[in-house]
């Protein structure tokens, strides 16, 4: 009876032991599967300009001209916005004439060929007795005086130069020309609105190509180097879709270490000209 006892209490132990080790094989069966999900295939960005300027005015002036209008695509070089300068101009006219007179300098020129030759007749007729050695000193003076004036006209033509350059930048700071090929994307003053240095005036965008910032894991990054190419989808709600090929420009040197990720610049061609700032997914 006893022995009969002592067997059914095995057998009942050994199920629970079969059974405990089916569930824990089972468990861990179905944990290499659902214990992690696997890493995303992408980097969630924002695209932006691949150029973006804001122009002001280095002096205050009033509006004389906006030659484009928003929207508008320029090139580089462009006359976009027009100050006032006719004021300007006519001392730029004035200072030019300065600079190009070189009436002072042939006078003085003359002027010491002149003191030279006196100089000159003045030791031979000292030779002979005819002039004082005062005389001959006198004249070799005033040959240094002249050469000394002559040195001076030329500084101030030189000056004069100088002072033309300068109103020739001041000028040409007068005109805003457009830095990039790209799109007005904004202007903020009217014709006739008189401007201070810290209004902006207009600004302009290059949105051909696209740039992204991704913020990328330090593992993924760490293989990723310039000129290779990834794979750039739009993200947002209702706009799915693929925004092109795109190729890295830069892969930071310095990592986030809140978020653990490395700023990797990428640029996308965007012939469709679609606006900057939208979410995409960044596959590498």
């Amino acid at each position: 009876m006893l022995a009969t006892r002592l067997f059914g209490l095995v057998v009942v132990l050994g199920l629970a032991v079969g059974g405990w080790a089916g569930a824990q094989g089972a468990g861990a069966a179905g944990g290499s599967g659902n214990a992690s999900p696997s890493p995303a295939s992408g980097v969630r960005a924002i695209t932006k300009p691949s150029a973006d300027v804001i122009q002001s005015f280095v002096q205050p002036g009033r509006i004389a001209a906006v030659h484009f209008k928003e929207g508008d695509a320029v090139k580089t070089g462009q006359a976009l916005v027009q100050q006032d300068d006719a004021a300007e101009q006519v001392l730029l006219a004035q200072l030019k004439a300065q600079s190009e007179d070189v009436t002072q300098i042939r006078a003085s020129e003359a002027s010491l060929a002149q003191k030279k030759v006196d100089l000159q007749k003045l030791a031979k007729a000292a030779a002979s007795n005819a002039a004082t050695a005062l005389e001959v000193e006198h004249a070799r003076l005033d040959v240094t005086i002249a050469q000394l004036s002559l040195d001076l006209a030329r500084f101030e033509h030189e000056q004069a130069g100088r002072k033309y350059q300068e109103q020739k930048v001041r000028v040409e700071n007068m005109l805003l020309k457009s830095p990039i090929d790209g799109y007005i994307e904004k202007i903020d003053v009217e014709v006739g609105e008189s401007v201070n240095t810290t209004t902006e005036v207009i600004r302009v965008v290059q949105v051909d190509p696209l740039w992204i910032d991704a913020p990328v894991p330090l593992a993924q990054a760490a293989v990723l180097k310039a000129s290779m190419t990834t794979r750039v989808e739009l993200a947002e709600s209702g706009k799915k879709g693929l925004l092109g090929e795109g190729r890295i420009i830069f892969v930071g040197a310095v990592a986030d270490a809140a978020s653990g990720t490395l700023r990797v610049k990428i640029e996308v061609p965007n012939e469709a000209r679609r606006p900057a700032g939208e979410h995409v997914l960044v596959s590498f």
